[in-house]
């Protein structure tokens, strides 16, 4: 009774300073249910060991891997639109981590990541807003899913808006421009600087002025 009186207290907006509380009380608590929504599923994908495998699969419940894809989609798919809109900060990497994606050391990761447990970066890797990592492909026609893995080498840069597709690998050193598509299983060699659709190499810097 004597929490419901209070709680009644504080919902009668009848002081100046009940009004000037409210926009507060709506913020954190916004934030106290992002923080749970994105813990509660981190810890639930992390506590059950729940991670899917490269590979081409039946689009079905009664395929395992399939199966868990669509369990970690259902629990991870809003927290993703979460942190796409709410800067979460470090927060990010720590989520990423519990579903089972590697980060190495001084790498921001900004974008989307579809497919987080198949999905490495390396160390002092920048991804841009707006680009996009595949880790599978539907196919509807054949009713399978394929999945592979993605891994993105040391000091790469990705540019804003550029899509990665699974299997895709991004060796060392690689600078992929912004809007590029990296094609499915394309590997993109170490030192090289890519561009367009699909991505190719080009020229840069002083090897740019010898064409």
């Amino acid at each position: 009774m004597l929490a419901g009186k209070l709680l009644l207290h504080f919902l009668i907006f009848d002081k100046l300073w009940h009004f000037l509380l409210l926009p507060f009380i709506l913020y954190w608590g916004v934030v106290i249910l992002i923080i749970s929504e994105i813990s509660i599923s981190g810890l639930i994908i992390k506590l059950f060991n729940i991670k899917y495998k490269p590979g081409t699969y039946e689009y079905s419940f009664g395929d395992r891997n399939t199966f868990k894809w669509i369990i970690i989609c259902s629990l991870y798919t809003p927290c993703r639109k979460i942190i796409e809109i709410f800067p979460v900060g470090a927060m990010k990497n720590i989520y990423y981590k519990l579903l089972g994606m590697k980060i190495g050391e001084n790498t921001l990761v900004g974008g989307v990541i579809k497919d987080p447990c198949v999905t490495e970066f390396g160390d002092n890797v920048t991804m841009g807003e707006y680009a996009i990592i595949y880790g599978h492909i539907q196919d509807y026609s054949k009713g399978t899913i394929t999945i592979g893995r993605i891994k993105i080498g040391n000091n790469c840069v990705i540019g804003a808006g550029a899509i990665i597709m699974p299997g895709a690998t991004l060796q060392d050193n690689v600078v992929l421009a912004a809007g590029a598509l990296v094609t499915q299983n394309q590997v993109l060699e170490k030192g090289k600087t890519y561009a367009g659709i699909p991505a190719k190499e080009i020229m840069v810097g002083k090897n740019a002025k010898k064409l």
